[in-house]
């Protein structure tokens, strides 16, 4: 059979689309924000364990509350306190390693009563976190690379609006990245509908406090179940595998490292939206090493 020669400019297409297919490179991404005691933002960049960082969290805002963050014993923003996260925000940056501002978590008050409280929501996080300009930033003059939603209470609507108000944002120049952190039942209660819209670039799925979907006593199969329903289901860039990064860091779904790195990983990357594991938290993995135990696998 005769070749065919292609255009030049089809073949360099098509070395673009196969270099941008395979570039991304899989990471650790960790909650940092609530222990006082897990160093600053700055250190945990320097190790050079992690890839994302997630500052947790924001968790009063919606219904015409006023937004409080709460970064335990970190800093206190009632005084202004963490304006001096601005420093560390731009050394983790520097680094390449993207971080976000999560909202929500387990203990707090949020929730969005209407499509215009998501508006006015995501107006808030623009100007106060993002690309934004406002008198008073938080967390000081850096500007964070997105917006990470960790809803595990309040109400289950509106998150799907937040998603869209807060993407169109990216048409400023500077994207805005979303990411979220469901629980592993599929779909999620919370997350399910904005994670439906596409728009999410990671998704670090909590494979931990759900015993149906996550690993125990020595069983990988409900785990690697749920992967697969998560990776084939959402149209999510990247998916995590979301981790304890200690026995002590959750009430179950620890995996000691070596059936992860040995009996997991090896499976679960051989999804194409694989993205790498997401630990909670920092501090945990401090007093583990946990990171560390696996990142060469990751």
């Amino acid at each position: 059979m005769a070749i065919k020669h292609q255009p030049t400019s089809l073949l360099l297409s098509l070395v673009f689309l196969a270099l941008v297919h395979t570039s991304f490179a899989a990471g650790i991404a960790v909650y940092w924000g609530q222990n006082g005691n897990e160093g600053t933002l700055a250190e945990t960049c320097a190790t050079g364990r992690f890839s994302y960082i997630n500052i947790a969290f924001l968790n009063k805002f919606g219904n015409g509350q006023t937004p409080e963050i709460n970064l335990a014993g970190h800093c206190n923003p009632a005084t202004n306190g963490c304006t001096i996260m601005g420093d560390g925000i731009r050394y983790c940056q520097k680094r390449g390693i993207k971080v976000m501002l999560s909202l929500g978590g387990g203990i707090g008050n949020y929730s969005l009563a209407s499509k215009a409280d998501a508006r006015n929501v995501a107006r808030y996080l623009w100007n106060n976190f993002l690309g934004g300009r406002t008198i008073s930033r938080p967390l000081g003059n850096a500007t964070l690379d997105g917006i990470d939603f960790d809803i595990e209470l309040g109400s289950t609507q509106h998150w799907d609006d937040l998603a869209r108000y807060l993407s169109a944002y990216s048409k400023y120049g500077r994207k805005v990245y979303l990411t979220g952190a469901p629980q592993c039942p599929f779909p999620d209660n919370f997350l399910g509908t904005a994670l439906n819209t596409g728009l999410f670039d990671y998704v670090w799925v909590q494979f931990y406090n759900n015993p149906p979907c996550q690993y125990t006593s020595g069983n990988v199969d409900n785990l690697k179940s749920s992967w697969k329903v998560w990776t084939t289901s959402i149209k999510a860039r990247r998916i995590f595998l979301g981790l304890p990064a200690a026995p002590q860091a959750a009430g179950s779904g620890f995996i000691p490292a070596d059936v992860l790195t040995s009996q997991i990983i090896p499976v679960i990357k051989r999804s194409p939206k694989y993205g790498g594991v997401m630990l909670w938290s920092k501090y945990w993995d401090d007093q583990s090493g946990y990171s560390s135990s696996i990142r060469s696998s990751v």
